[in-house]
């Protein structure tokens, strides 16, 4: 494994060059078809510059090489917005890029995947601690065995579902099966968000690993750790478990910051590259550890108009709940998909639910594009965003803070946590 990162200073588009470089040796590409697996554009990574860099490094080397976005459960993107994410006009596209496709992982058509094992109900018991005891199929997008290489390109950063993204993620569930995502997810939401965001040896990361095992196809990793503005604060390549393992160790420096208490109200402007409260849902799991006990987490955002693209009509016959709200009923939601329920037991955040009676930790409440009305149907609060002082909460940010009033811009990549829950 060959790489670098510092928490100081980001890194030269030389230094890529020659990470990437002498990170993949000759004989894992020359001669071969690679499929690049990346994120969406829900994730910070500079994409343009890594597909250039590869681009250029490799394709006179290699017999094939294409670009999958590993979509997990997400929107599919149009041909447009795929090319777009990787900064390629449609001029460069039937030009430098000609010989290259550039495809959407497929989750929602059932022919596009392929099993390949299956995780035993009593290994599944054993990695989950006793959380999940069921027999596990593992399935995958079958255009993966037209490769000789699958390469995987992407950041990490704190994961709710995870622990930290990267890796072989972007396998499980990046291209899997809706079968696995959901009981992945699932799985996330039996630990919670807490006791899994930020922490490296999770469950569901170990499932993920014992599924990545049953794959045929050999695997090569750029593990990306962003930095200020999107550039590389760090950047390793070679073996997926080594790229990842060291890309999380710079990731928890950079990405968790750590508050002395908690705080009655937060307020979390989420970036503009979340338009649904599926994706921005990660200001909630960010910023959930900070928030005081009664306390208050409102999601800003006038760009989120729609709870989701996907599973929205879900989300707004059950609404947002506590996980053991969920648990003491399984048999009513027995139709709705576990990563739904998972969603939505991540997004309300941590409770109880007694006697019939479900009791939030926090509040949560949106102060978005998505309606009043909607925002009481689905179980969490509303305001009106022109309500929100953001201007005087980004320029006053100190003075709110000693008020007891945490204002984080561009919320949803950074975990805040307490000292305390090191």
């Amino acid at each position: 494994m060959v790489g670098r990162g510092s928490e100081e200073r980001v890194l030269s588009e030389p230094e890529i060059y020659e990470i990437v470089s002498e990170g993949t040796p000759a004989a894992r590409i020359d001669g071969k078809r690679v499929l690049v697996l990346t994120p969406d554009g829900t994730r910070t990574a500079p994409l343009p510059t890594m597909v250039r860099i590869i681009d250029s490094l490799f394709r006179e080397r290699v017999k094939k090489l294409d670009y999958m976005v590993a979509l997990g459960s997400h929107r599919v993107l149009s041909q447009d917005e795929t090319l777009s994410l990787f900064g390629i006009s449609r001029r460069e596209s039937a030009n430098r890029f000609a010989s290259s496709s550039f495809f959407n992982h497929r989750w929602d058509i059932p022919g596009s995947l392929i099993e390949i094992g299956r995780i035993d109900s009593h290994t599944a018991a054993q990695i989950t601690e006793g959380m999940l005891e069921e027999e596990i199929p593992v399935e995958i997008n079958r255009k993966v065995f037209e490769y000789d290489l699958i390469l995987i390109l992407g950041p990490v950063f704190p994961h709710e579902v995870m622990g930290f993204s990267g890796g072989f993620k972007y396998l499980f569930p990046g291209i899997s099966g809706g079968r696995f995502l959901h009981l992945f997810h699932w799985l996330g939401a039996l630990n919670t968000c807490i006791k899994t965001i930020g922490r490296k040896d999770t469950p569901t990361r170990r499932i993920v690993q014992r599924a990545a095992g049953l794959l045929t196809v050999p695997l090569h990793c750029i593990s990306m750790v962003v930095g200020r503005k999107g550039a590389l604060a760090g950047l390793y390549v070679g073996d997926t478990e080594e790229a990842w393992a060291a890309a999380v160790e710079l990731s928890a420096r950079i990405h968790i910051l750590h508050k002395a208490q908690p705080f009655p109200m937060v307020v979390g402007k989420a970036s503009a590259m979340y338009d649904e409260l599926w994706t921005a849902g990660k200001v909630m799991y960010k910023l959930e550890p900070v928030v005081e006990d009664g306390g208050k987490l409102i999601i800003y955002g006038n760009g989120i108009k729609t709870v989701s693209h996907t599973w929205g009509s879900f989300l707004e016959r059950i609404g947002y709940h506590v996980r053991d709200y969920y648990l003491a009923q399984m048999d009513k939601f027995r139709d709705v998909p576990r990563a739904v329920l998972a969603h939505s037991t991540h997004v309300k955040g941590l409770g109880s639910f007694v006697n019939g009676r479900e009791k939030a930790r926090i509040d949560v409440v949106l102060a978005t594009g998505i309606s009043e009305r909607m925002c009481e149907r689905i179980n969490l609060g509303y305001m009106n965003p022109a309500d929100v002082p953001i201007e005087e909460y980004r320029n006053r940010s100190e003075a709110f803070a000693n008020r007891g009033i945490l204002y984080v811009e561009e919320a949803g990549e950074v975990l805040y946590r307490l000292r305390r829950d090191q």
